[in-house]
């Protein structure tokens, strides 16, 4: 029983180790998300901000509309890479989830098995004291 009991425990460590490293995981995606939509939302504040170019002579109008592409451009492109991140980070998210769900389920088994040690030495505890109590009985009515 105890052997079971030790290497239960040593699962639920295991497993313990595992959500943080997952939690970890995840906080540091979550992070980078952050930096992702603020960056885009940087460039989108750009490209809306430069303003009109129609009412811009000619060469300075072209210059404007090149740059305001050249922006969407990498607004878009930052947009799939948040998309992506995003994904990345629900697959984690997943992970953490089933990880946490194995050491709760882990975590009850052990402590059924505890709580089956803690009633099996009990009991033995008393059929000691019941033993060594009739035993005293029997001397005192020989």
């Amino acid at each position: 029983m105890t052997h079971t009991i030790r290497n239960l425990s040593t699962l639920v460590e295991l497993r313990s180790n595992e959500v943080e490293k997952l939690q970890s995981e995840v906080a540091a995606k979550e992070s980078l998300r952050e930096r992702h939509q603020k960056t885009l939302d940087k460039l989108t504040h750009l490209y809306e901000s430069s303003g009109a170019s129609g009412r811009l002579p000619m060469a300075l109008a072209l210059n404007c509309g090149d740059y305001k592409q050249g922006v969407m451009a990498m607004a878009a492109h930052q947009k799939v890479n948040l998309s992506m991140h995003e994904a990345d980070m629900a697959v984690s998210q997943r992970a953490l989830t089933a990880a946490y769900v194995k050491r709760e389920v882990l975590g009850q088994v052990l402590e059924k098995h505890q709580h089956a040690a803690v009633t099996a030495q009990r009991s033995q505890e008393r059929k000691q004291h019941d033993e060594l109590a009739t035993q005293l009985w029997y001397r005192g009515h020989k």
